[in-house]
């Protein structure tokens, strides 16, 4: 299979549970800085995805699947013995995909693109930027009360797409001092061998 990524973008998730899992990708970079957006073998885009955005994974037989949290999920069901994803039908699966549509819907796309875009003012952003606090203050409290991880004492999916997003928190200037179990959070799932394995194989700065 092959993953469309670019450096700093969403596309980290689905490279983490893929290396998480086990499973062999061929990575492909898109320069998302040009129009119309090329890979790194030159090729347009949106001659592959019609909508040019990254992640997008590549099929063994050459579809594609798009859509961050249902590569995540499509990658961990590969790899059950890996443990990233509960068994489909289960109580604790929809619980993973509930924190995955969170996660998108309430950070993903509050963080971008409303702080990645300064033409939107800094109105528009200090309310985003407040939004995301209450956000990240909900997921503080569940990770006090039923942590270290979303879904309890194991690694899963929706913790490797919670620490990808969060991880603009930085660039975006998103404070998250008033989050110690989110920063313990971010600490932990970033010393994981695959995690690092990813954030280096893309070009991340990687903490020493």
């Amino acid at each position: 299979m092959k993953l469309y990524y670019a450096t700093g973008t969403c596309s980290l998730s689905p490279h983490i549970v893929a290396l998480e899992a086990g499973i062999a990708l061929e990575l492909e970079r898109v320069d998302i800085r040009t129009t119309p957006h090329r890979t790194e073998t030159g090729v347009d885009f949106t001659t592959r995805h019609a909508n040019g955005y990254v992640p997008a994974l590549e099929l063994d037989d050459g579809s594609l699947l798009t859509e961050g949290a249902a590569m995540v999920q499509y990658l961990a069901d590969l790899a059950p013995g890996a443990r990233l994803a509960p068994p489909a039908g289960t109580v604790e699966r929809y619980r993973l995909q509930s924190w995955l549509n969170f996660i998108a819907t309430e950070l993903h796309k509050m963080y971008s693109p409303w702080l990645f875009h300064p033409e939107y003012g800094a109105q528009a952003q200090e309310v985003a930027r407040s939004k995301i606090a209450e956000r990240l203050a909900y997921i503080d409290r569940h990770l006090a009360a039923s942590g270290p991880y979303l879904l309890g004492t194991g690694f899963t999916a929706a913790d490797a797409y919670l620490f990808t997003i969060v991880g603009w928190s930085a660039f975006t200037n998103v404070d998250l001092a008033p989050f110690p179990q989110l920063r313990d959070f971010l600490a932990r799932v970033g010393a994981r061998p695959q995690v690092r394995a990813a954030m280096h194989a893309e070009g991340m700065k990687v903490a020493a």
